[in-house]
């Protein structure tokens, strides 16, 4: 990221600047190659490597949502500590993807407790179990099946499970009175995304997912997204979400449609977009047409 558009990148409003010294404020310019910046109403974001992570410090404590990996949690745990003396209260996950929970691990014995959808938590498990890295987790002890709710001093916290989609266990986290929400990778700002059938994902309910998060939230709603194309727009507004319902629908729409006229998987999978898209981009058009193909052609 070049310096002027980093410098860009973590501008402060005058009501945030209360929340950080100017030593640390100065220390945070000298780094380039990572974003820390104030949203709204103490709370914030922080992308190093990885998913996107939102935070909040306040009077009584901090909240982290999603952790990257473990040096790159470790470094946000480390700048937050220059902002606040004050406690750790939880850490939630969006869902279980090691780019998101790897860097649960830097919290152990700093965060009160960890949060996350249930399914997020099977999964986690089972990764760990298959890849015997059981003893590099930190797991949630807190999980929720529909929705959850925290009240964290004055900011209420939801997590509203719409859903399968990117898989069976990705959660949006709300912070209610800055009305800035984590949809983790549920959104994909103008990138391919990674479908993961292997944890139950579904491009058919992806778009419905979303669907339900527009009825959920509302126009002055800032998102923050898991990934985007362009590092600087992982903070989005309605239409990015809205913009990925239609890229969803339009995938589902072209592999259906190939299906129905008789083309084999290998013909559908030559594309090199998809028809009705022009702003989508990066690699991997091929996992999103491979899912949507086995979902679509699957018997029961």
């Amino acid at each position: 990221m070049e310096r002027r558009n980093f410098l860009k990148s973590t501008a402060l409003t005058a009501a945030s600047l209360a929340l950080f010294s100017k030593k640390s404020f100065a220390s945070m310019l000298a780094d380039p190659v990572y974003q820390f910046k104030p949203l709204r109403n103490n709370v914030g974001m922080f992308a190093e490597q990885g998913g996107t992570i939102a935070w909040m410090i306040n009077k009584e404590g901090i909240v982290v949502v999603d952790a990257e990996f473990p040096d790159q949690a470790t470094h946000l745990i480390g700048l937050l500590k220059k902002q606040s003396d004050l406690p750790f209260e939880w850490l939630i996950n969006t869902h279980h993807h090691g780019d998101h929970t790897a860097g649960n691990i830097s919290f152990k014995g700093i965060v009160n407790k960890v949060a996350a959808h249930e399914n997020s938590l099977a999964n986690q498990t089972a990764v760990a179990i298959k890849n015997k890295t059981e003893d590099k987790q930190l797991y949630p002890d807190t999980t929720f099946k529909e929705s959850w709710k925290i009240k964290v001093g004055d900011e209420r916290i939801s997590a509203h499970y719409f859903g399968t989609g990117h898989t069976n266990g990705d959660a949006m986290i709300h912070f209610e009175h800055a009305n800035i929400v984590h949809a983790g990778d549920l959104v994909f700002n103008r990138r391919y995304p990674f479908v993961d059938n292997s944890a139950g994902a579904s491009v058919q309910h992806w778009a419905v997912a979303l669907e339900k998060a527009r009825k959920k939230f509302d126009k002055d709603t800032i998102f923050v997204f898991g990934h985007a194309f362009d590092p600087e727009k992982v903070i989005g507004t309605m239409d990015d979400v809205i913009a990925m319902q239609n890229f969803m629908e339009k995938l589902e729409d072209y592999v259906a449609s190939g299906i129905k006229a008789g083309k084999s998987k290998d013909d559908i999978l030559k594309a090199t977009s998809i028809p009705g898209i022009t702003d989508w981009q990066g690699q991997g058009i091929d996992r999103g047409i491979t899912t949507a193909y086995e979902e679509l052609t699957k018997t029961t």
